[in-house]
């Protein structure tokens, strides 16, 4: 009777450490639009695409109202869909000057280095070699610019 006991206690603590570790240990988001995507703590969240202007051979991006993050909850990129992803750069965004109509402007800094991986097909992850800082990005692929601040 006792050997009784002690088996099922065993049987439920093994039961409650699956219960709690099964949610830790879930199936990854997939996207449902094609786009670009920043992992944070609890979910993708979308990012907003910008046009990149070319003006006198200069290329520019004008700020559109991008999604603020802080620093601790941005963990990974993740890019679905058919793109070029040859041509990816993770880039800071300088400030360069106005628009006419009194947008700011911004030019692509000095690119950051990442790592890419595959998923399935058109699904990528994109995570940067050593820690973002604080201030303005953007993921680029030919004429498009996904920009997002990071505080």
């Amino acid at each position: 009777m006792n050997m009784c006991m002690i088996i099922r206690r065993i049987f439920i603590c093994l039961v409650l450490i699956l219960m709690v570790s099964v949610p830790l240990y879930g199936k990854d988001e997939k996207p449902k639009e094609p786009g670009v995507y920043i992992k944070t703590g609890k979910a993708l969240k979308r990012l907003m695409p910008n046009i990149v202007f070319s003006e006198e051979g200069i290329l520019f991006v004008e700020s559109n109202n991008p999604p603020h993050f802080f620093l601790k909850d941005v963990g990974y990129f993740v890019i679905y869909g058919k793109y070029d992803m040859q041509v990816l750069t993770i880039n800071p965004l300088l400030f360069a000057l106005q628009s006419p109509i009194g947008k700011m402007r911004y030019i692509f800094g000095k690119g950051i280095e990442f790592e890419m991986k595959k998923r399935v097909d058109d699904l990528y992850t994109i995570k940067p070699k050593g820690l973002l800082g604080r201030g303005y990005f953007s993921l680029w692929i030919n004429d498009t610019a996904w920009d997002f601040i990071v505080e």
